[in-house]
């Protein structure tokens, strides 16, 4: 092969990521591919140039917490709308040093607790 042909560089890509490859190989629980991260990002990258008006860096920091937690309930299977409106009626009695409770994991383990709790009865 030339190198500088396709099959030349699809070589020297591999033989230069060889070690990454061989993890893949040996550990069945790791992805061939990035596609899963590549597009819970579409959203930002496509949204990019609208977010520059935020008005201030604090408005940038609460806009990229909301869509941490939007693309977390996401991917965690979540109606977004859903845990947002019961976070936002809870929050204010919920005791500060529990916030961590408040999470979309912890929020929606909670929550099939409490449905197998009602289903048992």
């Amino acid at each position: 092969m030339l190198p500088k042909s396709p099959e030349g560089q699809a070589i020297a890509y591999t033989l230069l990521n060889w070690k990454a490859l061989r993890c893949y190989c040996e550990d069945g629980d790791l992805a061939i591919d990035n596609n899963g991260a590549e597009r819970s990002l579409r959203g930002i990258a496509v949204g990019r140039r609208n977010w520059m008006f935020y008005g201030s860096d604090n408005g940038g920091l609460t806009a990229a917490v909301l869509t941490s937690l939007i693309t977390t309930c996401k991917r965690l299977g979540i109606d977004p709308f859903a845990y947002l409106r019961d976070i936002f009626e809870r929050i204010s009695t919920h005791p500060s040093s529990q916030l961590e409770e408040l999470l979309p994991d912890k929020w929606l383990s909670a929550r099939r607790k409490v449905s197998t709790a009602y289903e048992e009865t």
